[in-house]
């Protein structure tokens, strides 16, 4: 089954159900599953969510795209269309794919979370899929998280090493995954609707898997096939408000009060007659996720109740939520009674302090240790649903009332951890990370709290 995935750690064994909950709510985020539910083939016809496009004639099929959750994407394409397209290249994270063509299909590899060379170099090559087009043609475009990193191409300029810069001084200073796409997409002719510009004069579906709360287009992948309404003036506020101008390389800096002063062109924005031939759908997010992950929980016994899927602020305070919560259910049974399982769903972010080594799920985990201790057959589970947190082989971590007197016999003060932003060697030294690999997806961060 999809999503059986190699969740172990040492809290976990033996807990056969909370592993089913987290496989479940992992599978179905399944890109390819996500896919068959909006796009289907009868006879001649293509039948994207509402709408209905004929096959055949003088109509080309070309499919483009890019993101972690892409090759999933593109097989179900393809058992749908199968030799219908002619041509075609998405992008996904190195070392993910493990085939180098599905059909008349190439897969290429970039870079992540950094983007790199190999991303620039497979940009050019995926955009040169998208020539020649002319009216009666077709492009389906597959997007999931990851993008943003994995498909680049810099506005005239600005050299790929100048944006690898950005991307640091943004992760340091805590900008939320929003802030982070406004730059980039004032700075790269493929963000912003770039993409979707390229495509013209045909005919467009952007089929789209989410890692942003509230999936707003333009914010997944940086929206290269959607219409982009922040402006220069926001890209620079950005820039204002963590007070990174005196840091950004020349090339980004002149190149956003270009703009300011209208002197260059800006993003694709809405009601662009463009995208009356551009039909965009949501197919997969995490809200999708967490409710499987539910209906495994209930159907396993648990009293189930999902908390939100819009969990954002800074890891370290985002998990003591759930946790206050785990505590009133222990104590009084409230919101649900026991055995519960509670979800939460969302991207938090960490601003670094320290020179450790961890992710936002590992960081929330840490920053629940001490409210959790002592307390009696509850486990705390803060999983990335790509599988990868941050810079690390980890996906997240677990969490029980026995965690702090672990850490403490090994000698280990979670607080001090946790102001070097060194959830990893925590986790690491009580074999209590999670390192399922790669899933094959992306829809943002979930949290389990059990109650026994």
């Amino acid at each position: 089954m999809y999503g059986a995935f190699n969740l172990s750690a040492r809290s976990l064994k033996g807990r056969s159900e909370v592993l089913s909950v987290l496989n479940a709510a992992i599978a179905g985020a399944e890109p390819g599953q996500a896919v068959r539910r909006f796009l289907k083939r009868d006879g001649n016809y293509l039948l994207a969510g509402e709408k209905k496009y004929k096959l055949g004639g003088k109509r080309r099929i070309r499919v483009v795209g890019v993101g972690k959750a892409s090759v999933g994407m593109l097989r179900a394409v393809m058992d749908i269309l199968q030799d219908d397209i002619e041509d075609g290249a998405i992008i996904t994270k190195h070392g993910h794919p493990g085939v180098e063509r599905l059909g008349n299909v190439e897969v290429l590899e970039g870079s992540h979370p950094v983007t790199s060379q190999i991303s620039l170099n497979a940009t050019k090559r995926m955009v040169t899929k998208l020539e020649g087009l002319t009216e009666n043609d077709l492009v389906i475009c597959l997007i999931s998280g990851g993008g943003s990193a994995l498909m680049i191409d810099p506005r005239p300029g600005v050299s790929l090493e100048d944006m690898q810069t950005l991307n640091r001084l943004l992760l340091a200073c805590g900008a939320d995954i929003e802030e982070f796409n406004t730059l980039r997409k004032h700075l790269d002719r493929v963000k912003g609707g770039g993409l979707r510009k390229l495509a013209m004069p045909a005919q467009m579906i952007s089929l789209i898997i989410s890692d942003v709360v509230g999936s707003q287009l333009e914010v997944i992948a940086s929206g290269p096939t959607a219409p982009d309404p922040s402006t220069f003036t926001d890209a620079w506020r950005v820039v204002e408000k963590y007070s990174l101008v005196d840091d950004l390389p020349v090339s980004i800096r002149e190149t956003l009060q270009k703009g300011l002063a209208g002197e260059l062109e800006e993003t694709l924005k809405p009601g662009d007659p463009i995208f009356t031939r551009t039909y965009h759908l949501v197919i997969g997010d995490n809200r999708q996720a967490a409710l499987a992950g539910i209906e495994e929980a209930h159907s396993l016994g648990f009293n189930t109740f999902l908390l939100t899927t819009s969990m954002k602020g800074e890891a370290r305070l985002a998990g003591k939520d759930i946790a206050r919560i785990i505590k009133s259910i222990r104590l009084n049974g409230d919101p649900i009674k026991t055995p519960a399982c509670i979800i939460a769903g969302g991207e938090t972010i960490v601003t670094l302090q320290g020179d450790g080594l961890g992710g936002r799920n590992q960081e929330l985990a840490l920053g629940v240790v001490s409210d959790l201790a002592g307390q009696k057959d509850v486990i705390l589970v803060s999983l990335a649903t790509d599988g990868e947190d941050g810079p690390t082989n980890a996906a997240g971590a677990v969490v029980t009332g026995e965690t702090m007197q672990r850490a403490q016999e090994m000698g280990m003060n979670p607080e001090a951890y946790l102001i070097e932003n060194n959830a990893y060697h925590f986790f690491e030294r009580l074999d209590d990370l999670l390192r399922p690999g790669s899933t094959g997806t992306n829809v943002n961060d979930l949290v389990f709290g059990f109650v026994f």
